[in-house]
């Protein structure tokens, strides 16, 4: 009989006593506990069963759980006699960053300083007897929300001093979701302020603590070594592309068959595979979100799991602001084309506003890009081969890209339709509806300029069309044709849909261009460049090609209808 599939646990403990659906990782065990390296840091997209993980190692690691050795007794790592004898004998402090996303550096210090104070509560058995020294109680006692920096960077070091003297063992420290306070301070703003504060925790607990025995910390990113673990010199860092670990997180293929044929759903394989297949890690492809699959045990439907756990705003924000590279490159991955890139796997949160690099590696870090290649060029620079990661990371963008124009205004898809009905009073009314409630919705705010608010703006517009009408037109901009390049093609997809040109331009004032000079010039380029060629070349005949020449002042926006010539 299938075993009950339970959504949400993150407790190890509970999943195997009320023998839930699980899949063995306890071989994580055994390979974390051999590779002897002091600190690990182990990145891997969110619902990859990091929490999970750090829970089973507390268990079987920490003096807490020395009773409980039911817990391992049918597992992989229990096979071996050394292991048995390492259950339950070291002190941990276990502790998750994993709900601090506030909006100021204040409030972020004082839920993680609660968050110290809390597993030091748990310890308070620490201050009977004479383990501690008056001066080191009063110190414990300190311990609290509002606790002076020096307290607060040196509290898990001494916690770890205290819990040593008392076991006669040095402690584990296992600290998930690292990141997350710092990629809450990039979006709201505080980023320096807490990069001090985090740098100086981190260094006392992690570098100058002799009281240390083994560390490991989770999380999405390697945030850049300058920006915070500069002190940190005793840090092992497992990223996406590294061997160690390779399948310690995820599903591989075969542990998703061998689950399909437990609930009767095997036959579903290949459907699966293209849903939620495309996770690489290290050597080892065919990796496979948790989150995803036991949702889909669970209620034996496809669904975009993974995509709608957690807010997308971030990667969002970034597409949706980034250059018109960026948004190029965004169509080229929906059409399931490639990205070649050069680039570092740290996350460099400073450059995102203007390293494209730094968008891509943060993309393949949270698991919205997949590697499909990887290597060193002649330069000695890592290289990528980059695609959109599976058929649920695909829907999630396209989601994202709509709700650009939907959410703000009904007016777009009330454009897409005259533009399909080639009504060119309705296109320039409602058009210019759409520009004036998104306009600088797709600028960072920065350093907006007139000249890069529009193409922001267009090229955002284009992916929404790309999204809105991929079931009857292929769409591509910015590429070579005839003689130019031309802005935009809607090529389509069936016989009865006339073929589309458009190109946009940006009208000069200084010049005395009017909006009517710059849409005439605009139609004027589309047939002097002859952009027509390549819909030309694939059969489409003239009297199919519909040319548009959109001229951009400011928010407002004047659409000329060409001829045939």
């Amino acid at each position: 009989m299938a075993r009950t599939v339970g959504i949400g646990h993150q407790s190890f403990e509970r999943l195997i006593t009320r023998n839930l659906f699980y899949i063995d990782k306890t071989m994580f065990i055994k390979e974390w506990w051999e590779n002897d390296d002091i600190v690990t840091l182990i990145t891997r997209p969110r619902r990859f069963g990091k929490t999970l993980n750090l829970s089973m190692l507390e268990n079987f690691f920490s003096v807490k759980y020395a009773d409980r050795r039911d817990l391992f007794q049918n597992l992989a790592v229990w096979e071996d006699e050394k292991y048995r004898s390492l259950q339950g004998t070291y002190p941990v402090i276990f502790l998750s960053f994993a709900e601090v996303k506030e909006t100021s550096f204040l409030s972020t210090r004082e839920k993680i300083c609660q968050i110290i104070k809390n597993v030091y509560n748990t310890f308070d058995f620490l201050l009977d007897g004479d383990y501690l020294n008056e001066d080191e109680k009063k110190s414990y006692r300190e311990i609290s929300v509002d606790m002076k920096d020096y307290l607060a960077s040196g509290s898990l070091k001494a916690l770890s001093d205290y819990l040593t003297r008392y076991y006669g063992k040095k402690s584990i420290i296992l600290l998930d979701e690292y990141d997350t306070p710092m990629q809450e301070a990039y979006v709201g703003g505080y980023w320096d302020e807490l990069i001090s504060f985090m740098r100086n925790l981190f260094n006392s607990t992690f570098k100058t603590n002799p009281f240390l025995e083994k560390a490991l910390m989770t999380g999405i990113t390697r945030i850049s070594k300058e920006s915070v673990f500069s002190d940190l010199n005793n840090l092992e860092v497992v990223t996406t592309i590294s061997e160690k670990y390779m399948d310690s997180f995820g599903f591989t293929q075969k542990e998703v068959w061998d689950a399909l044929k437990e609930y009767g759903l095997y036959e579903e394989r290949e459907r699966v595979r293209y849903w939620y297949d495309g996770f690489t890690f290290g050597r080892s492809t065919d990796i496979y979100n948790p989150w995803s699959i036991i949702n889909y045990l669970d209620k034996h439907a496809f669904s975009t799991y993974w995509a709608n756990t957690s807010s997308n705003s971030l990667i969002g924000k970034l597409i949706r602001e980034g250059s018109v590279d960026i948004k190029i490159t965004m169509e080229d991955l929906l059409a399931k084309k490639t990205l070649h890139a050069q680039m570092d796997e740290q996350v460099v949160f400073s450059q995102l506003d203007s390293n494209e690099n730094a968008v891509w590696s943060l993309l393949l870090a949270s698991g919205y890009l997949r590697v499909k290649r990887y290597g060193l060029n002649k330069r000695g620079y890592p290289e990528y081969e980059l695609a959109l990661t599976n058929r649920e990371v695909c829907i999630t963008f396209e989601k994202m890209i709509d709700g650009w124009f939907k959410d703000f205004t009904s007016a777009y898809s009330t454009f897409v339709k005259a533009l399909l009905l080639g009504d060119i009073d309705a296109m320039n009314t409602y058009m210019n509806r759409v520009a004036s409630a998104t306009f600088s919705y797709f600028d960072t705010g920065k350093n907006p300029s007139a000249e890069t608010e529009p193409e922001r703006f267009y090229h955002g517009f284009v992916l929404g069309m790309m999204v809105d009408l991929e079931d009857r037109y292929r769409i591509t901009s910015n590429r070579e044709s005839g003689f130019g390049r031309y802005d935009v093609v809607l090529e389509p997809l069936r016989a009865s849909d006339d073929a589309i040109i458009i190109e946009f331009k940006v009208c000069d004032p200084a010049h005395k261009k009017t909006l009517e000079d710059t849409a005439a010039e605009a139609l004027e380029q589309i047939d002097r460049m002859n952009y027509a060629a390549g819909l030309a070349a694939g059969g489409i005949t003239p009297e199919r090609i519909r040319k548009y020449g959109f001229a951009f002042q400011g928010k407002k926006v004047l659409i000329e209808k060409g001829f045939e010539s």
